[in-house]
């Protein structure tokens, strides 16, 4: 990304005073046209943020922590745009489970969005072209290379849907008008502000999804300033940079505890009425006797886990069965959710399968996988 340094000459005019500590934490990419601008509370009076009351501490917070001026940092906030449609977006109800009912293919459709033929194929280009930062990413941090893939796959379609929003007005905005969140939002404008300082690019251009998260990884501010490396040796963390998103999203995984050479998930198979009654989830724990006392039998090794989660993906007409392992909860730590963590994992290794000629098995395997009746 192309660094401009005029804004931030006056962002940083006054000298840095001694860092207060940064509160760090990931959220899609989703694009809408940009709404007008305008304030949340208080006259707009030169446009964005700039009489904003929260805006306005906000600023001095700057100051005082960490060195900026005060005034400057108000600057770039009152450039920045009140974007209703965001908050529309946020608000937006989370359908919810309805608890026990019938199967209606829910997992098919949201694996139908990821795993296909043509998104396999640019996976594999991906792979293909950055093959030597792969591997020196698994070799550093531990973590395989399909999981690098599937990540980035899942999450900007290797780059090719990154938002684009401007992260000032996604962050802005959701700070200083959308209370319900605001104390999270606020600490990732301030990391976004150290970010864009750190690395010397003017924070007014920076594009990424409605909630802020940028770059081929589509990370948050603060996991940025955490998790980013300078995997090219540019001397930058550059998100933006197809190579330094591989080595973050590597360490970030070793930043939540990823277990190097071990199993993600088991698929599992389901006998009998009592596995229709257990609680699933990634975030579930059950011992292999357990779930074995269910009916519910894992197909290969379990790398020797006393505790697994159950999840059960709705296929339509029945479910399909997998035990989730510590990995596959590292995966989720990305985005808490199960179709999310396996979607990933899916589509990593479906690419995988290509990449080593085997493709056609083993993607079909995955497209169309067999259903396991029990309810």
């Amino acid at each position: 990304m192309r660094r401009v340094f005029v804004l931030l000459t006056i962002l940083l005019a006054v000298a840095l005073t001694g860092c207060g500590s940064n509160t760090p934490r990931d959220d899609g990419s989703a694009t809408r046209p940009e709404g007008s601008g305008g304030s949340a509370s208080g006259p707009v009076g030169g446009g964005g943020f700039a009489r904003n009351p929260a805006a306005l501490r906000f600023a001095n917070h700057m100051q005082k922590q960490h060195g900026f001026d005060a005034k400057a940092v108000t600057a770039v906030l009152a450039r920045a745009k009140r974007e209703s449609w965001i908050i529309e977006q946020m608000d937006k109800p989370v359908r919810k489970s309805r608890g026990p009912s019938a199967p209606t293919g829910a997992w098919k459709r949201y694996r139908a969005k990821f795993i296909t033929d043509d998104n396999i194929d640019k996976g594999v280009a991906f792979w293909r072209q950055y093959a030597g930062e792969l591997k020196r990413a698994s070799a550093t941090y531990g973590v395989p290379p399909e999981i690098i893939v599937g990540i980035i796959g899942v999450e900007t379609r290797w780059g090719r849907i990154m938002g684009k929003t401007r992260i000032i007005d996604a962050l802005a905005t959701l700070s200083f008008a959308y209370p319900r969140r605001s104390e999270y939002f606020t600490g990732e404008l301030e990391s976004f502000f150290l970010m864009a300082r750190d690395e010397g690019f003017d924070p007014l251009k920076p594009k990424g999804s409605f909630a802020g998260a940028m770059g081929y990884g589509q990370f948050m501010p603060s996991s940025i300033r955490k998790y980013a490396v300078d995997h090219n040796g540019d001397g930058h963390r550059n998100l933006w940079n197809p190579v330094d998103a591989i080595g973050s999203v590597a360490n970030y995984f070793k930043g939540h505890g990823w277990r190097t050479g071990q199993p993600v998930a088991v698929r599992a198979t389901a006998s009998g009425s009592a596995a229709g009654s257990l609680k699933s989830g990634f975030d579930t724990r059950y011992s292999p006797g357990t779930l074995a006392r269910a009916g519910i039998t894992p197909t290969g090794s379990l790398g020797g886990a006393d505790q697994v989660s159950l999840l059960k993906l709705d296929v339509g007409g029945g479910y399909e069965y997998w035990l989730g392992l510590h990995n596959f909860y590292v995966i989720t730590r990305y985005n808490h959710s199960t179709y999310y963590a396996m979607a990933v994992y899916q589509l990593g290794n479906a690419v995988k399968a290509r990449m080593g000629g085997t493709g056609g098995a083993r993607v079909a395997q995955v497209l169309a996988p067999s259903v396991d009746l029990a309810l």
